[in-house]
């Protein structure tokens, strides 16, 4: 890291003067926006892949429920959004959201493929 640098995870415009930015530091209710804007997308798209799976593979997936589709994406998703901030340093980077779906997929493939996952 260069001197400009104070953190690696750091916010727009970090490495200029908070009084030039109007950065302050995060409150309880400011740090608890700042984790909800970075897991509810990914719950988001877990429940909408499962609903789209359950609807697309009705037949094939009639054995499990929706709602164990959707824990098993958002969950995946969760882990590819909290692994590509920690890998990037940013969150929101494409590369992240790319790992997202392709970890949704993987996730509800095996929550309702594979075998022994319809009960």
């Amino acid at each position: 890291m260069s001197e400009k640098d104070e953190t690696p995870l750091s916010c727009a415009g970090a490495n200029r003067p908070a009084a030039a930015t109007g950065n302050r530091a995060l409150g309880p209710l400011d740090a608890l926006i700042h984790l909800g804007n970075l897991i509810l997308p990914a719950l988001g798209l877990g429940m909408i892949a499962a609903a789209l799976a359950k609807l697309a593979w009705w037949r094939a997936l009639a054995g499990v429920a929706w709602w164990r589709l959707a824990a098993w994406a958002a969950g995946a998703a969760a882990v590819a959004s909290v692994g590509g901030l920690v890998v990037t340093g940013r969150d929101g980077r494409m590369g992240t959201y790319a790992a997202m779906v392709v970890a949704t997929a993987l996730a509800l493939w095996w929550a309702g493929w594979r075998r022994g996952a319809r009960r």
